[in-house]
């Protein structure tokens, strides 16, 4: 009765929690689940964890400090799943991986497919590399290995090796028969792919048509008509767009000799996709891949060097601001409004930039639509450009009584937005063409000419109306 209690008290807060919350990890599971750690009672923290999925479990141990995260370990033990490992987050899995016990460690690696123990140990110090590859079965091991020997982001990294095959000639019984009497089949596949006698890849069946149909049909008279084939040494950018933009499921992966190797499914693709859109994101504000879980040394070192390029695209502008002292000394008011100009030219370069990266991210910004693009973006400068012109040019004419600083401020505002709209465009698509990520280096540049331009444009235009 007391079980059924808990459960019902538990299933009526889950039911009282925000929908926005859904899916975040409730607060008073960790809070059991802690109790429980601090009470040192295993087989409690054990009913408390099963429930939860690994990728929650992960959250749990990023979201906790060091203290709990060991005493977590420690005392869930043998329980430790090795799926658990495959979501951690990289910058404290390797702390984890040295808190297991090896026979701990061992028992949760052989549970992962090839694909995730490549995952796992290719950022980790040869000596864990070493320790985790020995607990593998030879088989396993060998396939990690080569694995590890393609370049670092390619399909070769990302694929598993575990991959369900026929030939072209069979028929859906024979392929039928075939999985029923295989041992060691993968625990998810979505089709099984036909290979010709030299293991060439040659088009693939869904598990969906091969239940549907009679044991006497073809399976090359079920192919899917959507048949990409993925060479081991594409990136996985580009594997991770071809699923996105093709509505793959799953899809071959061959070598130099155009041999099947391995398969890439639509989990592992996402994954990179997320992992692109979040690196995309974290570059435009400059501070790399850091995470939550870094050391102060590790993220200082990583925003270090964008917060010095600031600095000097800072002193560009105040170099500017420097060829007008005499007119800034005479009229105060220009100093109150150089920041406004310089804030709305900054903030509209930014939305232009933006939307540049991502459709570069996406391949939707193409050399066949740019210029239609920068003329979109630049149109949008200028429409904006003269509405906050009228507003800004009423409140500089109201706030220091003369129309003509409204006149500066109002030109200055448009000069700064069209520059900005054009700026925010250009500057990713050049790097772009230059081969530098537009993510990674957009940001300065298009604020050193949003700032150079707007102080230029606004106190030039004040020298030649003020004096």
């Amino acid at each position: 009765m007391a079980d059924e209690s808990n459960q019902t008290d538990r299933s009526n807060q889950e039911s009282e929690r925000d929908e926005d919350d859904f899916y975040a990890l409730d607060p008073s599971a960790v809070a059991r689940i802690i109790y429980a750690v601090d009470i040192g009672d295993r087989e409690r923290l054990i009913a408390e964890m099963e429930p939860l999925h690994p990728a929650d479990i992960a959250d749990l141990l990023e979201q906790s400090n060091a203290f709990d995260r060991r005493r977590i370990i420690e005392l869930y033990g043998p329980e430790f799943d090795g799926d658990i490992l495959s979501e951690l987050d990289e910058s404290i899995r390797e702390e984890v991986i040295g808190l297991l016990h090896p026979e701990v460690l061992a028992e949760a690696v052989r549970e992962l497919d090839s694909d995730d123990v490549v995952d796992l140990v290719e950022d980790l110090e040869d000596h864990q590399q070493e320790a985790i590859l020995e607990v593998l079965e030879d088989s396993d091991r060998v396939a990690v290995r080569q694995s590890l020997t393609y370049p670092e982001y390619s399909a070769g990294r990302l694929m598993q090796r575990e991959v369900v095959m026929a030939p072209e000639h069979w028929n859906v019984g024979e392929a039928i028969d075939f999985l029923r009497n295989q041992d060691d089949l993968p625990e998810q596949f979505y089709h099984i792919i036909l290979v010709d006698p030299r293991l060439h890849p040659v088009g693939n069946v869904t598990l969906g048509k091969l239940m549907g149909s009679r044991r006497e049909v073809m399976l090359s008279s079920l192919v899917e008509e959507m048949f990409h084939i993925i060479p081991v040494t594409r990136d996985e950018g580009e594997v991770a767009y071809a699923f996105n933009q093709y509505h793959l499921i799953s899809a071959p992966v061959v070598d130099e000799n155009d041999r099947l190797v391995g398969v890439i499914t639509i989990d592992d693709a996402m994954a990179v996709l997320d992992e692109e859109h979040e690196e995309d994101i974290m570059r435009l504000a400059g501070v790399g891949e850091s995470g939550i879980n870094d050391k102060v040394f590790e993220t200082t070192k990583a925003r270090f060097p964008w917060l010095a390029v600031n600095l000097v695209t800072a002193i560009l502008a105040s170099l500017v601001i420097a060829q007008f002292e005499v007119i800034i000394a005479q009229f105060v008011a220009l100093a109150v409004l150089m920041p406004i100009v310089a804030s709305m030219g900054g903030n509209a370069g930014t939305q232009s930039l933006t939307v540049a990266v991502r459709a570069i991210a996406t391949k939707d910004l193409t050399g066949s639509n740019v210029w239609r693009v920068i003329r979109r973006e630049v149109l949008v400068g200028l429409v904006n450009g003269l509405i906050f012109a009228v507003v800004m040019g009423i409140v500089g004419m109201l706030w220091f009584g003369g129309p003509a600083l409204g006149y500066v401020i109002a030109a200055a505002m448009v000069i700064n937005l069209v520059m900005a709209g054009l700026a925010g465009t250009v500057i990713p698509v050049l790097l772009e063409k230059a081969g530098v990520d537009p993510a990674l280096a957009s940001g300065a540049f298009v604020t050193t000419v949003t700032d150079v331009v707007g102080f230029f444009a606004f106190l030039g235009l004040a020298a030649v109306v003020l004096l």
